[in-house]
């Protein structure tokens, strides 16, 4: 402890002003105003996935994607972000040294399980994209929104028990007391229980495994077979349905979300190898620890922004939710609250009913209209099917980054995902 000087832990002493002012304009500024814009962006995507009217498989997954990137938010900015300010700027040293160290055996942990919950449910979507425009058939019965509900639930599950040894990783320490003035708490690796072994098989090895190998993998050969078929229905795009059109642009948007996945998920994958591969030599690269935190925060603030600007119907409910229909995005036809533009499949005859307006439509009607309507010569159908239109998928909208390895507990140290 340096006695001369305010109270500090032993991690916070010696640091250089460069690497305090790197901190604080990563972390303090950055984070913090990507953090808060992230929150507000999850907070109103959750609002609108969670209509009636947009009620799916794909948007009960995304509403479980944006509460995870919400936790992992807001952990963040306690665990990073606040505490990059009082190195540089001397305020907040409360928080600094009596709060924070009290949260962080805590909130480290639960940031881990919503890191660990965005990759996977990340990975679900894709799945489910993958089954609906490669295997349309078996979409109906496989991309449904109970089997959603269960998909997040299984994910949490997963999530949690794998991060459960991360509780027991640090301990909280007073340093102080009478004779110094004061008393301040510094948390600290529990050596007991972060063993060698634990370290090389647990932070270092499962984690590149779990949390980088397997999903990018798994990732990157579901995304390829999906832009393979989204290429091939582009090509016949004129004579696709309004619905596989809809579905195109789902793809289409979800394809986006997952690239900003991996761009923001490169740096971290690149640090935590250094970490498993360089050893002692990766104290040296603190810099790229804390922008890969940045960007762990950017990847889990933007996919608002990528739903607005990809979501047809996700822009069309936001804007007849905030804008009362006073404004109406130019091109797209507004539709009434409990309306679903579902293509239904009878008999093996496909037909396509617009509802009224209170959801129901009489079977007479349906009668009068089979009865009076003339028929028509069947149009030629298209050589891609993509996908195949069924109420399970249609679905019309709207994932991070990783755990830490061998940390250290406060201040300056590399704490990181």
């Amino acid at each position: 402890m340096n006695r001369s000087a305010p109270l500090e832990c032993d991690t916070d002493v010696g640091v250089p002003d460069s690497d305090k002012l790197f901190r604080f304009v990563v972390h303090g500024v950055l984070l913090n105003a990507i953090g808060a814009g992230g929150l507000l962006g999850n907070a109103l995507s959750v609002l609108v996935l969670s209509r009636p009217q947009m009620r799916s498989s794909i948007n009960c997954l995304l509403v479980g994607l944006a509460a995870c990137d919400t936790v992992l938010i807001f952990t963040s900015v306690l665990l990073f972000g606040l505490t990059a300010i009082y190195p540089y700027t001397g305020a907040l040293r409360y928080y600094y040294y009596h709060i924070c160290p009290h949260l962080t055996p805590y909130a480290y942990p639960l940031a881990n399980v919503a890191q660990t919950m965005s990759v996977y449910l990340t990975l679900i979507v894709t799945v489910e994209r993958w089954v609906a425009v490669c295997h349309p058939f078996r979409a109906k019965a496989l991309c449904t929104s109970s089997r959603a509900r269960w998909y997040v639930l299984g994910t949490a599950t997963f999530a949690f028990a794998y991060n459960a040894p991360k509780f027991f990783e640090a301990e909280v320490v007073p340093e102080g007391g009478p004779e110094a003035g004061e008393v301040i708490y510094c948390v600290r690796a529990d050596v007991d229980f972060r063993t060698d072994r634990y370290v090389a098989v647990y932070i270092h090895w499962m984690y590149l495994v779990v949390m980088y190998i397997v999903p990018f993998s798994a990732l990157a050969a579901l995304n390829a077979c999906i832009v393979r078929q989204v290429h091939r229905a582009q090509a016949e795009r004129a004579r696709l349905s309004r619905v596989q059109r809809r579905e195109l642009g789902l793809a289409t948007m979800l394809l986006v979300v997952v690239l900003v996945f991996f761009l923001c998920n490169l740096l971290p994958l690149v640090t935590n190898a250094f970490e498993v591969f360089l050893g002692d030599e990766f104290d040296n690269l603190d810099p790229l620890v804390k922008t890969s935190n940045l960007l762990v925060t950017i990847n889990s603030s933007v996919n608002f922004v990528i739903y607005v600007i990809f979501g047809e119907k996700f822009k069309r409910v936001f804007l007849k939710i905030f804008c009362a229909g006073r404004i109406r995005p130019r091109g797209l036809r507004d539709s009434p609250e409990h309306t679903r533009d579902d293509s239904f499949a009878s008999y093996g005859e496909r037909m396509s009913l617009r509802l009224a307006r209170n959801g129901t439509l009489r079977r007479s009607d349906i009668r009068s209209t089979r009865i009076n309507r003339p028929r028509r010569a069947a149009s030629p159908a298209p050589t891609v099917y993509y996908p195949a239109p069924t109420p399970s998928t249609d679905i019309s909208l709207a994932s991070t980054d990783a755990p830490p390895s061998a940390v250290r507990w406060n201040g300056n140290s590399r704490l990181h995902f």
